[in-house]
């Protein structure tokens, strides 16, 4: 099972740290994550009581679920330790900084793992500087072929 990857995050954030959580999941969201069928267009964590949830993450629901599929929207919980939480609400109250997701994966206990990652928006001249760099890593891996 490959990892999901935010692709859109790197576009959009300077990412300046990256945390492994677990996640609170249901057994009909465990089983889309294992068939890859998750977006994360416009999700986000933010921290609520000491906890940091996840929302808008869309899980598809099961292809083989019934009655008792799950909300693919549903706000999930994220296990992180308290001290991990607290370092992360600190840097959140400086300005400009939100907690994104990046990526999801399956460790080798095959439990579902989410990385978050503290991140700073982009400016578009940001984003143009990025594009640029890429295309011409591109033509350095091109031309040494």
């Amino acid at each position: 099972m490959a990892e999901l990857k935010n692709r859109q995050a790197f576009h959009e954030y300077f990412i300046d740290a990256k945390y492994e959580a677990g996640m609170v999941l249901l057994g009909t969201e465990v089983k889309s994550l294992r068939e890859g069928r998750v977006s994360f267009n416009d999700s986000y964590c933010l921290i609520h009581k000491g906890e940091i949830w996840l929302k808008s993450l869309h899980i598809a629901q099961y292809s083989h679920g019934n009655q008792n599929n799950h909300d693919p929207l549903r706000d999930r919980k994220l296990l992180l330790e308290k001290r991990e939480i607290k370092k992360i609400e600190s840097k959140l109250k400086e300005k400009g900084y939100t907690i994104i997701p990046l990526r999801i994966f399956f460790n080798d206990k095959s439990l579902a793992k989410i990385e978050i990652g503290l991140a700073k928006g982009k400016k578009l001249h940001d984003k143009r500087d990025s594009i640029k760099k890429k295309d011409v890593e591109r033509e350095i891996k091109r031309f040494l072929k």
